[in-house]
């Protein structure tokens, strides 16, 4: 049994993982990444025939151009294979208009755009997955005018990453307007072939704020319902927190700008009690509050539930926090500060760079 002793550079070995994973790599690339991963691995060209579903000539090919020419000998030689029709005109236009529709239509769809370019829609649909293009796809974002981002940005990844000791990290904020909300009509029965269903109406019976603080090292939460989140609710909570938590750890609240965490009186308190060290994210940076994690996770939960009043919806909300403490997740900060900041600076060279309509 013949082997192609391979070995790869951690660039390589990333950027072939990065391909076997990725969507938008073509079937034909992945297999050959996977043939160098597994040659690298010590497998036989036999056994990496069986388990790419290639030829063993086919995959001593590629282990051969891979040793020649690297990452290089894994693209298809120039000239081979049928020529394209299309002409350099309608790839221009399918590429650089993909973003920028007529105002009637607000976003270009893969039978638009090949009416646009006179082209077919499967041409339109290649061209776009080749290129990552993803008209269909919007995202949300907001960047920060806050003057003092960065130390702001670093105060509480610095939390993150390097949590103090003798010290508890609670990321804490409000999620305010739950809604009770019953639908008209109990959904259908589940049934082979049949998917979950539920009404589109419902009525609205009241809404609730959960306070809560997230425990960054152990994933528990200390939480409070109420009815209102003035002032005088965060002051409660934060004297909760005082109670709950050992008289002999410093407590270090990540918290956002809201008026109510700024108030006077929560202030006054707060200088009464040295042990609490209070960390704002900056203005309209809510994502690096880990505490939007779970209510993303809570929001999941209550959105299927049908919920005649708020009792109930606070029963439901306190059985799903008994259970979640019970068994705790944790939320990782993993990502780096540094590339962070740097896709923050490249989206603002972009807005700047972007003319105004």
């Amino acid at each position: 049994m013949q082997k192609m002793k391979i070995e790869l550079l951690s660039e390589e070995l990333d950027e072939l993982n990065k391909r076997l994973r990725s969507h938008t790599v073509s079937v034909r690339d992945q297999s050959r990444a996977k043939v160098i991963l597994l040659a690298a691995q010590g497998k036989t060209q036999e056994q990496i025939a069986s388990e790419v579903n290639l030829t063993r000539g086919a995959v001593g090919t590629w282990c051969r151009r891979f040793m020649k020419q690297r990452l290089l000998g894994l693209s298809d030689m120039k000239g081979r294979g049928r020529k394209t029709s299309l002409s350099d005109v309608s790839v221009k236009k399918v590429l650089d208009e993909a973003v920028s529709p007529p105002a009637h239509l607000g976003r270009f769809s893969c039978r638009t755009m090949a009416a646009h370019a006179g082209i077919s829609k499967a041409s339109v649909q290649r061209l776009w997955s080749a290129n990552d293009i993803k008209p269909h796809v919007t995202k949300t974002f907001k960047l920060s005018n806050d003057k003092a981002f960065e130390q702001k940005f670093w105060d509480v990844i610095g939390l993150y990453l390097s949590p103090p000791e003798k010290a508890l990290v609670l990321c804490c904020d409000e999620k305010t307007q739950i809604q009770a909300l019953q639908r008209t009509q109990p959904g259908l029965p589940l049934g082979v072939g049949h998917i979950k269903t539920k009404t589109h109406d419902y009525y609205r019976n009241g809404t609730l704020t959960l306070f809560a603080a997230l425990n960054y090292l152990e994933g528990k939460l200390i939480t409070q319902i109420t009815v209102q989140h003035r002032h005088q609710e965060w002051l409660a909570f934060l004297q909760k927190i005082d109670k709950e938590t050992p008289k002999k750890l410093d407590i270090h609240i990540i918290a956002d700008n809201y008026s109510t965490h700024k108030h006077p009186e929560v202030r006054n308190w707060l200088d009464g009690h040295p042990r609490f060290h209070m960390h704002f994210t900056p203005t309209s940076s809510s994502w690096m509050n880990l505490v939007e994690r779970f209510f993303r996770d809570l929001t999941d939960v209550l959105v299927e539930g049908s919920f005649s009043s708020v009792k109930q919806l606070s029963e439901s909300i306190m059985d799903y926090l008994a259970e979640r403490n019970r068994n705790p997740k944790r939320y990782v900060w993993k990502a780096k500060g540094e590339d962070i900041l740097r896709k923050i600076h490249a989206a603002r060279e972009k807005l700047q760079d972007k003319p105004n309509k």
